[in-house]
């Protein structure tokens, strides 16, 4: 996985490829839950292209806009459980803890270009002016996170600009993608943010839930399993999680079991629903299809054959 970062006289950002290097897996194998980003730079363009993204739970101060060039998988934002793919647009506001799961099968290549600022990365008070009050929505939006849903050409667009652009044109192209985000269609990726940023201790305990979690979500996962990942009791770490997500742990588990077979029914329409819900972890067919309707609304032979 390689990281290539674009901004004023900064370029050593984290190269987040630690499983091809024995030697630096055991060096940094508790790795920071809060990424950092240089304080000196007022905003940062960054190339993620690999097999697969980043895909440890984290947060950074700084806003991020990004337009998934290649790959497919699962986006974790705050409480709730999201899919990407090829030409989505994200926004993911100011330290909300989130991660990309790459599917292992959807694209050779995973590529995704980021822009990376903050509110106050041009002075305090300069989304403040009144020529540029009207960019108030996009920050308003990105607070919870949001997709982008129409006007997708032109950000795409846009984002290839930027690529190519020299540093003073870059911002010129930021604000120019402020303005279409601040007006277009949308759709928000988490219903509930904690209002406390994560400690990296913290921050580490969840992220380990949630790495488990993704993992073996298409396994039994017991609540004793899980307080012990977290090195918790099972009453005590329910808690934890409810007062963190908003959701009850079981709840946030089904979530992602719900869209791994969402990606199951769209993907391969000879393979029965019986099967789907006994690779997504459910192991009664009645509890798949009630906890299906409880989401989607509808049952799965339903979703597929709206879908297909």
């Amino acid at each position: 996985m390689n990281s290539i970062c674009v901004f004023l006289g900064w370029s050593c950002l984290p190269r987040h490829n630690f499983k091809r290097n024995k030697n630096i897996k055991l060096k940094l194998k508790v790795l920071p839950f809060k990424i950092p980003k240089p304080e000196d730079d007022a905003f940062i363009f960054q190339v993620d292209s690999g097999n697969a993204f980043y895909d440890k739970l984290h947060q950074h101060k700084e806003i991020q806009i990004s337009f998934i060039a290649d790959g497919a998988g699962t986006l974790i934002v705050g409480d709730t459980v999201n899919d990407y793919k090829k030409g989505d647009v994200l926004a993911i506001g100011s330290n909300i803890p989130h991660v990309f799961k790459s599917d292992a099968n959807a694209s050779k290549t995973s590529r995704m270009l980021s822009l990376f600022f903050t509110k106050e990365s041009f002075g305090v008070d300069f989304f403040y002016l009144d020529s540029l009050k009207e960019l108030a929505p996009f920050f308003k939006r990105a607070k919870q996170g949001f997709k982008i849903t129409s006007e997708r050409k032109t950000v795409k667009d846009l984002f290839f600009k930027i690529e190519k652009a020299s540093k003073l044109n870059r911002f010129i192209l930021l604000l120019e993608l402020l303005n279409i985000a601040s007006k277009c269609n949308y759709s928000s990726l988490s219903s509930f943010i904690y209002d406390k940023i994560y400690s990296d201790n913290e921050g580490r305990r969840m992220r380990n839930v949630f790495e488990y979690t993704m993992n073996n979500f298409e396994s039994d996962i017991t609540l004793n399993t899980i307080a012990e990942v977290a090195n918790m009791t099972k009453n005590a770490f329910c808690k934890y999680f409810k007062k963190r997500t908003n959701k009850t742990y079981i709840q946030f588990l089904n979530e992602l079991r719900l869209e791994h077979a969402c990606k199951l029914l769209l993907s391969n329409k000879d393979i029965t629903v019986f099967e789907v819900a006994e690779k997504s972890g459910f192991n009664n067919m009645s509890n798949f299809n009630r906890q299906f309707k409880l989401v989607k609304n509808m049952n799965p032979s339903e979703f597929r054959k709206l879908a297909l």
